[in-house]
């Protein structure tokens, strides 16, 4: 059987809030109530993240998205129209610009709660060999 992650748990300090914001900006559904106190976010048919509402410290996870040059364009306009700052580095300035280094369009955000997004169209994990 081939291995999938099938979910992650996205601490939060405003759960329904962050799922919410999350799931409008990539496009995909999701619900106030999960399966015991998570509100999750359906990325897609194997993979959700369940955010939960948490008072205590949390640390800065990085999640990334694939998506296809189209739905790239789409959420990013999403982004744009919500007030979204986003980045082409990593680490840089919120410089509301594109980075196209590894044959793709790659950006970077860090709402809600801090955590670190990006949405990329090429993985630079699974770069062809030279």
């Amino acid at each position: 059987m081939t291995i999938h992650l099938d979910h992650t748990i996205v601490p939060s300090h405003h759960a329904v809030a962050s799922a919410r914001q999350l799931a409008e900006l990539l496009g995909v559904p999701w619900s106030e109530t999960g399966v015991g106190p998570f509100a999750p976010v359906f990325i897609n048919d194997g993979l959700t993240l369940d955010f939960i509402q948490t008072d205590e410290d949390f640390p800065v996870y990085h999640f990334c998205f694939r998506v296809e040059q189209a739905q790239f364009y789409a959420i990013l306009a999403r982004m744009r129209a919500a007030g979204v700052a986003f980045r082409s580095t990593v680490r840089g300035p919120e410089d509301g610009q594109i980075n196209t280094d590894y044959g793709g369009n790659m950006v970077y955000w860090n709402v809600p709660d801090g955590h670190q997004w990006e949405m990329l169209t090429v993985s630079y994990a699974h770069q062809p060999s030279p």
